[in-house]
């Protein structure tokens, strides 16, 4: 290991993508519950409109915004990881890990718009 490298790059770079991920699956649980709400407005006025189509929209927007949260910073961190010189990455680190959380988060994301939307 030379002298020069600083593994804390890394982690600094690994806490980013996690976060930005929290980010992303935060959205996609807010955009969960606003596009409930219509549901949840029906049955508290049982005599209002069936339909609630704005907080559908809205709400499945704001778990696609989720989704590209996620995606965006899977592909920022994978990115940086790669510019990085390979003594700033330390050996027994994997960077797959936070990359596949991000992916399958991202996937889960997507099916989640499309169970809305049906």
């Amino acid at each position: 290991m030379s002298t020069n490298s600083d593994p804390r790059v890394y982690f600094a770079a690994e806490r980013t993508v996690l976060a930005w991920t929290r980010t992303g699956l935060t959205l996609m649980g807010f955009g969960f519950v606003v596009a409930r709400f219509g549901l949840f407005l029906t049955m508290i006025q049982p005599h209002a409109p069936a339909s609630h189509p704005i907080s559908l929209v809205v709400g499945v927007s704001l778990v696609l915004l989720g989704v590209f949260t996620i995606v965006a910073s899977a592909v920022q961190h994978r990115r940086f990881v790669a510019a990085l010189p390979a003594a700033d990455v330390p050996a027994h680190i994997s960077p797959v890990l936070p990359l596949f959380i991000a992916w399958a988060l991202a996937a889960l994301g997507l099916l989640l718009a499309v169970y809305l939307v049906l």
